[in-house]
């Protein structure tokens, strides 16, 4: 063999891959992992799972026959080298890129992604109902699904593995334990995954009904191969879980430690090692945030923080360091996060859920009936309002606004800066009248950051920014910067606009909105969420006090469909959310006159 060709080259996909001598595999492995750390230096975006499962993956597609048999990749972050070796390398400097790669597994990308992830503990559940259809169909194809230690913390897992092990359906989990979630894994099973790494204790999966084998060297590419060519052609019926120890980031490149083992990187150089991230003018959001909550926790020990599974992705982490008796990261367990922050509200404690707008989605009947059909006090920190750029359309925050506000006595807040969200910070923790929320997106917060700007906001009250004669923009939370753009510019042109914040998407200020609707002869809402939202708590209000025969009312909202991955500046452009969509808007409904 000519030691100067690269196996990469010469197995651009699982059927080339197949044709190799297993003697091949583990110089593929070494050119894999190459590939992956040269990519992330190029793009950035998640790292450390992938580098962990590079011989695990080379294992799957040399095994099985790919695409026939399934393989699913549960969360999918650690996908990198999978895509590599689908067809996808010449296009992996492209991931999370508008118009490239997405940064986890989709359908519609490739027939080797034959279920979409980005969301945790789904895989064992979509694999079991591959595995049952294609029972029903009489086929003969393998099922696969590969799951992290810190994805087994979500309950849906276990649902699933209650189903699986109660049938003879042939399906293959394999357990991928690193210790990680995120952040290090947290909670009872961690420590019994460590017992059986230990051979101290039986496996609480056989008593669900699953075949154990394990565990066992993920980076040993012979025993992965011996050990799933086995099951592949084993007649036992039934599922079985193969218990992997991998080491999350493996052969990454950097001198230091990474308490995430290098989760998600930005761009570095690969000969000095330098991160090449812009640096930062202002907070972040979530910084402003964890600030504030840290400044009203030393003003009332009633204050506890809880996180799912995200301590560093909230801000929780800083919190935690200067309360860690009040802090608690409950993993991937969305669910059970809402309900404990009730029951500790129930009995006079003041707890703060901060989790991602699109994650807290898992929790929505938690937050219906155990908390707000109880009306008790707690208190959600929504992160990641809004699109959030790289990671696409699995991770927006579109429809927090439409689901929260529907609810009965909730309250709902979106600062446009970091001063507003100081405020409203402090209006949660002041407020013990029931459930509320404020929601904030990602990165740098906009406006002068004001540390002493702790006040309790009144509850449903909005602001003025600037007033004007021909057209009023109504505007809630992060978009109001693009607000004030295009009334800068439409002034140019003759037209005089009021902007107004809104602050509260629920209750509405409802004598500002009526002040505007009388006074101006176009009125815009804009908010970055789906339509249902703000715009329609504003519309209602409207139509039920006949305002809309005063005024004319154009909603700015995310359109009714997805937003593909690309930079914030992208997706909003796209969505019609920037201000030279507004000014279009504008100019198109604004009668003169």
């Amino acid at each position: 063999m000519d030691r100067l060709t690269s196996l990469l080259d010469r197995a651009p996909t699982p059927e080339a891959l197949r044709r190799l001598n297993r003697d091949d595999l583990p110089r593929l492995a070494a050119e894999l992992r190459t590939e992956v750390i040269a990519a992330a230096a190029e793009t950035g975006g998640h790292f450390g799972g992938g580098l962990g499962v590079v011989e695990l993956t080379v294992a799957l597609h040399y095994v099985f026959d790919t695409p026939h048999d399934r393989l699913i990749w549960d969360v999918s972050h650690q996908a990198y080298p999978h895509k590599i070796l689908t067809g996808r390398r010449h296009k992996i400097r492209s991931i999370r890129q508008r118009g490239g790669l997405y940064g986890f597994t989709q359908r519609a990308e490739s027939p080797y992604d034959p279920f979409g992830a980005a969301h945790s503990s789904t895989s064992i559940s979509a694999g079991l109902g591959m595995a049952l259809a294609r029972d029903f169909l009489n086929k003969n194809n393998h099922v696969i699904a590969v799951i992290g230690d810190g994805a087994l913390s979500g309950g849906m897992a276990y649902e699933a593995m209650n189903h699986a092990g109660s049938l003879d359906s042939r399906l293959i989990v394999i357990l991928n334990d690193n210790g990680m979630s995120i952040a290090p894994a947290v909670g009872a099973l961690t420590s019994h995954l460590t017992a059986l790494r230990q051979g101290k204790l039986p496996s609480l999966f056989e008593g669900l009904g699953f075949r154990h084998t394990g565990p066992l060297d993920g980076h040993d590419l012979e025993a992965l191969v011996e050990t799933l060519e086995t099951l592949r052609d084993s007649p036992e019926p039934g599922p079985v879980l193969v218990h992997v120890v991998t080491e999350k980031g493996r052969g990454h490149p950097f001198p230091r430690p990474d308490r995430e083992r290098y989760h998600a990187v930005p761009k570095f150089n690969p000969a000095t090692l330098e991160f090449l991230a812009p640096k930062a003018n202002a907070p972040s959001f979530t910084q402003v945030f964890a600030e504030s909550l840290i400044t009203e926790a030393r003003r009332d020990e009633r204050v506890v923080a809880i996180t799912a599974a995200m301590p560093s992705g909230t801000g929780l982490d800083v919190f935690a360091e200067q309360f860690p008796e009040r802090s608690f990261d409950v993993g991937i367990a969305e669910q059970h996060a809402v309900t404990l922050a009730a029951g500790l509200a129930a009995d006079g404690m003041k707890p703060v859920c901060a989790i991602y707008s699109t994650f807290l989605q898992r929790g929505f009947d938690q937050v219906v009936h155990d908390v707000a059909l109880q009306r008790l006090p707690v208190r959600f920190a929504i992160d990641r309002a809004g699109l959030v750029g790289q990671d696409g359309a699995t991770h927006a925050g579109a429809y927090d606004l439409a689901y929260m506000s529907i609810l009965p006595g909730m309250v709902v807040m979106a600062p446009a800066d970091a001063a507003e969200l100081r405020r409203m910070v402090a209006t949660a923790i002041a407020y013990d009248d029931g459930p509320i929320a404020f929601r904030y997106p990602r990165g740098e917060a906009a406006g002068i950051d004001q540390p002493d700007a702790c006040h309790p906001l009144s509850i449903g009250k909005g602001r003025m920014i600037r007033q004007g004669i021909d057209v009023a923009i109504l505007s809630l939370g992060a978009r109001l910067g693009a607000a004030v753009a295009a009334a800068d510019a439409l002034a140019a042109e003759g037209i005089s606009v009021t902007i107004a914040d809104a602050r509260f998407c629920k209750p509405i200020d409802t004598e500002l909105v009526e002040d505007l609707a009388r006074n101006h002869r176009l009125l815009i809402t804009i908010e970055d969420g789906a339509a249902g939202g703000f715009s329609a708590q504003v519309l209602h209000h409207l139509a039920a006090r006949d305002l809309l025969l005063k005024t004319r009312f154009r909603a700015f909202t995310l359109p009714d469909r997805t937003i593909a991955h690309g930079s914030p500046a992208e997706q909003y452009a796209d969505a019609g959310l920037n201000a030279a969509a507004l000014i279009s808007g504008i100019r198109a409904a604004h009668r003169p006159g």
